[in-house]
């Protein structure tokens, strides 16, 4: 068929392998819409624009792809065609390229098994990340099958192009310099098109997300969000005065015990007790769970009771009923629980460099004379936890293999030894181990009568959910559930442990997630996926008290400091919910859509300056769009612009 093609036959195997890659692409997009059966829109203009918008950008996927090839045919001497150095070139990279290209599309095909998007910021992380990355994959999939699995694809692929005599059209046909100029510059062109004036946003066309999702390309996407890890908010995003932005929030902050700073280009104030009380300084162990979505509790109408404990819990201590997370990612709730702000866009202020000697809730602890500690049960150079915390007043411990802080981190780094681990797998050790390490430091603390806010972050509640065998009745490596489970027997049997020690009376123990286990929906924001549940353990003046405010992460240190009665400096956009004049709302997002809920009413602004305004359906859970409050507006935009402009102002000191 190549034949009939006007331009030379040296080409054969471009065209060839242009059409295998729309091909996979095409066959892609219809795996994932039988995988969303359920929540894609089969309406069949959205069908049709979900192919025509997918095929538009495969198109421009492949221009970047080829264009090496076309510049090698280019620039090839005709008297070489066919010589044995233009075959060894040209099989070796055609079967490169294509080996990758179909690692990739069953990568893809595990990516959205995690998250239910195409490659986005996320992926962009994991390949810096590979040690943790490669360990992850080893441990949840049957790799060797895998990799025969693409070598058995690619050869079949270059078997075909044998048969069908393409390789012989391209070694014994010569190009013209007209047809070789054509091919060049028609690639170069749509590929600078393509670089110029379409942005992977405009795939998102669709009201259903998924349509959306699956109507990009998989390694457009990636690329993308390699190039926008990082987004500037008056840039991307509708804006107002910052005058006028720092007064609104000012005054949504302000209270009674309160009292700013005269600089109007801040949020830094001073926090007052009103109660006459006796602060209290009782130690702090604060867990932060890995991926404990509210939808796995009992208490929220999980009928598969894999967290006892933690529904028990539930019912003896302060439980937040209505909180959700700022984010999708670890380190989105890490920045929320520290510094008490709003998730600005692109990428978490734990990745980004210069996030050192911030005014984090570690500055609240040590003005009160505390020791602040860390505890990762991996290596914490992932995502950039040791530099940020280790920048941020902690001492770190962490199972580190050889990464070293930056010089200009001050703090003391520890080792968890071999010795004090029973499991371990692709991301650290289990729960039960790192729960073990942060008792013996806390025993440390303790003898030297210095009061510890000890910080752990745990692991196991991640693919490939593995865990010590006979923990529970769930085999290890089966799935979430039975990673949840474990999760929640690790508290459990933690909590035994510590109830025998000297430090456990004075002692507050905060049990909060960092996000859910999964964010996807078919709406542009699947709110009911950011409600992870928040627990106040071992405070006996205000056991059973079940908080039904609606509130944000961020919301969460300023109200334990107000339970504590402490006098403090805040920097942060967070406030104590239980004061009377508290007005209920989240934040959320993902790395590039910021949201504002208050009860049922949603405020999405997304880059490309646009904002949507919706009603949340909490039955259906679906989004029904309403018309535009430009007061609701106005405060949206504040919230997120004054975060933005303190980070890049450096005024987050």
């Amino acid at each position: 068929m190549f034949n009939r093609i006007k331009i030379a036959s040296r080409y054969s195997l471009l065209f060839a392998f242009i059409s295998w890659f729309i091909t996979f692409s095409f066959l892609l997009r219809i795996i994932f819409i039988i995988w969303q059966y359920d929540e894609v829109s089969f309406n069949l203009f959205t069908i049709i624009g979900t192919f025509i918008t997918g095929f538009f950008y495969d198109i421009g996927t492949i221009s970047f792809i080829i264009i090496p090839s076309v510049i090698y045919y280019f620039a090839f001497p005709n008297r070489w065609i066919g010589s044995w150095i233009d075959k060894i070139l040209v099989l070796f990279f055609t079967s490169l390229t294509i080996f990758i290209l179909v690692f990739t599309f069953f990568a893809e095909i595990t990516f959205w098994d995690e998250f239910k998007t195409r490659f986005n910021f996320i992926a962009v992380d994991y390949l810096i990340y590979t040690h943790e990355v490669v360990a992850n994959i080893q441990q949840s999939y049957p790799l060797p099958i895998l990799v025969a699995g693409v070598l058995s694809i690619t050869g079949l692929i270059i078997y075909t192009y044998y048969k069908l005599n393409i390789f012989k059209e391209t070694f014994t046909t010569k190009a013209s310099l007209k047809d070789r100029t054509i091919v060049l510059a028609t690639t170069i062109l749509i590929a600078l098109f393509f670089s110029i004036f379409v942005t992977n946003n405009k795939a998102e066309w669709s009201s259903n997300r998924y349509n959306a999702e699956i109507s990009k390309s998989g390694i457009y996407s990636f690329f993308a969000a390699f190039r926008n890890n990082q987004m500037v908010y008056n840039e991307f995003y509708t804006s107002v005065k910052d005058d006028q932005a720092f007064q609104i929030i000012r005054n949504k902050l302000n209270d009674k015990n309160s009292k700013y700073q005269s600089n109007k280009f801040s949020i830094h104030r001073t926090i007052s007790d009103t109660t006459n009380s006796i602060p209290s300084k009782k130690n702090v162990v604060f867990i932060l769970v890995e991926s404990l979505s509210g939808s796995f509790m009992k208490e929220f109408g999980n009928k598969e009771n894999i967290t006892p404990f933690l529904d028990s819990l539930a019912q003896k201590s302060v439980f937040f009923e209505n909180l959700y997370a700022t984010g999708t990612r670890t380190v989105r709730g890490m920045e929320a629980m520290t510094l008490c702000i709003p998730p600005t866009p692109g990428q978490s202020i734990v990745k980004r460099p210069e996030n050192q000697n911030l005014y984090t809730i570690s500055n609240v602890f040590k003005s009160k004379g505390y020791n602040s500690n860390f505890f990762y049960g991996g290596d914490g150079y992932f995502d950039n936890m040791n530099a940020y915390f280790g920048g941020n007043g902690f001492t770190i411990y962490d199972r580190g293999r050889g990464s070293v802080l930056s010089d200009k981190i001050k703090t003391v780094r520890n080792n968890i030894n071999d010795d004090e681990v029973t499991f371990e797998n692709a991301w650290g050790i289990c729960d039960a181990d790192i729960y073990s390490k942060m008792i013996k430091v806390a025993d440390e603390h303790y003898k030297s009568n210095k009061p510890f806010f000890n910080f752990v972050m745990t692991t196991s509640n991640h693919r490939p959910y593995t865990y010590p065998d006979n923990a529970i009745d769930i085999p290890s490596g089966t799935g979430r559930e039975g990673a949840v489970k474990y999760t929640d027997y690790a508290l459990k049997n933690m909590f035994e442990k510590v109830k025998s020690k000297p430090w456990f009376k004075n002692t507050v123990f905060i049990i909060i997630a960092d996000h859910c286990a999964s964010s996807a929906g078919k709406d542009e924001i699947d709110v009911a996926n950011y409600h992870i549940p928040a627990f106040i353990v071992n405070l006996p003046e205000y056991q059973n008290q079940k908080i039904k405010k609606q509130c944000s992460q961020i919301d969460f240190f300023p109200t334990f400091f107000s339970l504590l009665h402490w006098n403090y400096e805040s920097n942060f956009f967070g406030k104590d919910i239980l004061k009377s004049d508290f007005e209920e709302r989240a934040f959320v997002g993902t790395y590039r859509k910021l949201v504002l809920m208050k009860n049922d009413r949603v405020m999405i602004l997304s880059d490309q300056k646009r904002q949507n305004f919706y009603k949340w359906n909490k039955d259906d859970n679906s989004l029904k769009s309403i018309p535009m409050d430009k007061s609701f507006l106005n405060e949206t935009i504040s919230w997120y612009q004054t975060a933005d402009y303190l980070f890049t102002h450096k005024l987050l000191k």
